[in-house]
């Protein structure tokens, strides 16, 4: 029996060619697919409106930042919180009304509402549920006057 030698013709090359990019489209069709449904890309269903926001929120940090004021946050022991608010001049404040959030750093469930109450030290205490370990205290203190400030602090507890 004589073997038949292989000749290159046009069907071959067209064959190689659409198996090669049909391949191509195929991986990158699975990926494409893959990529949107685990991230879709969108962070925010009112990023436009969020935008024109933007400028009141610099106003906001301005003034906040005006005021001079600085506080600290500790959990003192399970469940409590305490927060001590100063003035520019390092006087403590303690004609303002504190409210809170307590949340986990990586999810929003089980986030605890904070009202705080005037200490005899010159701070605010909150209590929350029996918490334990990382949390992320949001609070904003608000005095007679309608000035306004909003602080983030983590705390620990064990």
């Amino acid at each position: 029996m004589s073997k038949r030698e292989f000749k290159l013709t046009g069907w071959h090359v067209l064959g190689c060619l659409v198996l090669f990019f049909g391949a191509v489209i195929g991986v990158d069709t699975v990926f494409t697919v893959m990529a949107v449904r685990s991230h879709p890309g969108e962070t925010s269903a009112t990023a436009y409106e969020d935008g024109l926001a933007y400028n009141r929120t610099l106003e906001q940090h301005a003034a906040q930042a005006a005021l001079g004021w600085t506080a600290t946050a500790a959990a003192v022991e399970p469940g409590v919180v305490t927060v001590r608010v100063r003035d520019a001049d390092g006087r403590p404040l303690t004609a303002l009304k504190l409210t809170g959030t307590l949340r986990r750093p990586a999810t929003d469930a089980g986030s605890h509402e904070v009202v705080f109450q005037r200490d005899g030290d010159g701070g605010y205490r909150g209590e929350a549920p029996k918490v334990k370990g990382a949390w992320d205290l949001t609070f904003v203190a608000r005095d007679a006057h309608g000035h306004v400030f909003q602080a983030e602090r983590r705390l620990l507890w064990p």
